[in-house]
């Protein structure tokens, strides 16, 4: 590979892309393998460029490009694709809505390599059909091919990316309360489960309104299970008070509780536990009134059939506060991000 004048490369063929920025426009001015001409000169010079580099490279070494394919080829991800190369650059995108995952044990390892940088949306993060989910480049122009030898050395080992489509799910939902199974108050949490819900594919099998009576909490609850529900969720009797039953009603079920309580606000006192493997939720009355709880953040999960551990729960901790703003963002935002 050869250093060139710019005014003295006319014919030469660019070995790299050559990236220009200003005011409309941020990219590719030439592409690799471009022929250069009479009239690209004073572009090149505009733009800083003094010299271009052509020629062949070192055997040892591997173009940003080529560099950045064979990243890629390491780290397919079904149900996401990769762009092509671009400024040096592969970019993963997302083809369904789900759950996207990120080990970050083996990101550490790999963008500890060298000269690889491999940037990603946070692990455990709600993303769309056409969100951008990662970036695989190279920092310098070209680097050792043993750097990339390595990287997909590790990612043989252990899947570094991982995206999870939603699983139909059929929700069987418990709202217990005497005040709103006398009438003395109406519901408002069924629109708000409802609402949430719909974000997912599936159904609400039934919803059942119960009175402050453990027999028929957890007789309900039976029944849900019983026409085919494949998760549940409770609502109502979730706090401390002596006479809120809904937790020793989960647990009366045989239940394994995962745990009650986790270090998040809003939605402290939730609960989280697994009926053989269906999920059971135990929401608290923080979901009816605010936007985003541990709610939002717990059903991705659920609707993506990964079972949460007693450590997944504890890690909540780290984003676990919301920011309450003004406009809620979520999940573009610092919560829930564990």
């Amino acid at each position: 590979m050869k250093k060139v004048r710019t005014e003295d490369a006319v014919g030469l063929t660019l070995c790299h892309d050559i990236t220009a920025m200003y005011p409309g426009f941020k990219g590719a001015l030439f592409k690799r393998g471009h022929i250069i001409q009479e009239e690209d000169v004073e572009k090149l010079l505009d733009i800083g460029k003094r010299y271009i580099y052509t020629g062949e490279m070192e055997e040892s070494l591997l173009h940003e490009e080529d560099c950045a394919l064979r990243l890629a080829g390491a780290c397919q991800v079904e149900g996401a694709h990769y762009e092509e190369p671009s400024e040096g650059k592969v970019l993963l995108i997302s083809d369904i809505k789900g759950m996207f995952r990120v080990d970050r044990e083996l990101l550490e390892k790999i963008n500890g390599i060298g000269d690889i940088t491999i940037a990603t949306l946070p692990d455990h993060f709600r993303v769309e059909a056409g969100d951008r989910l990662a970036s695989m480049r190279i920092v310098p122009l070209f680097t050792e091919e043993k750097q990339i030898e390595k990287a997909e050395e590790l990612c043989g080992e252990k899947e570094l990316l991982k995206l999870y489509p939603y699983r139909p799910l059929k929700a069987g939902v418990i709202i217990t309360g005497s005040e709103i199974y006398s009438g003395r108050r109406k519901d408002r949490f069924e629109p708000v489960i409802r609402e949430k819900l719909s974000y997912f594919p599936g159904q609400i099998s039934d919803i059942k309104i119960c009175d402050d009576r453990m027999d028929m909490i957890t007789g309900s609850a039976e029944e849900l299970l019983d026409n085919g529900a494949d998760f549940l969720i409770f609502t109502g009797g979730m706090s401390v008070d002596p006479d809120d039953l809904t937790p020793g009603a989960i647990k009366g079920l045989g239940a394994e509780i995962v745990s009650y309580g986790v270090p998040s606000q809003p939605g402290n006192m939730t609960l989280i536990a697994y009926l053989n493997d269906i999920p059971v939720i135990g929401v608290p009355g923080a979901a009816i009134s605010l936007p985003t709880t541990m709610l939002d953040v717990i059903l991705p999960q659920i609707y993506s059939g990964i079972r949460f551990t007693r450590q997944d729960i504890i890690r909540l901790g780290e984003g676990g506060l919301c920011r309450m703003c003004k406009e809620c963002h979520y999940p573009n935002c610092t919560f829930g991000r564990y």
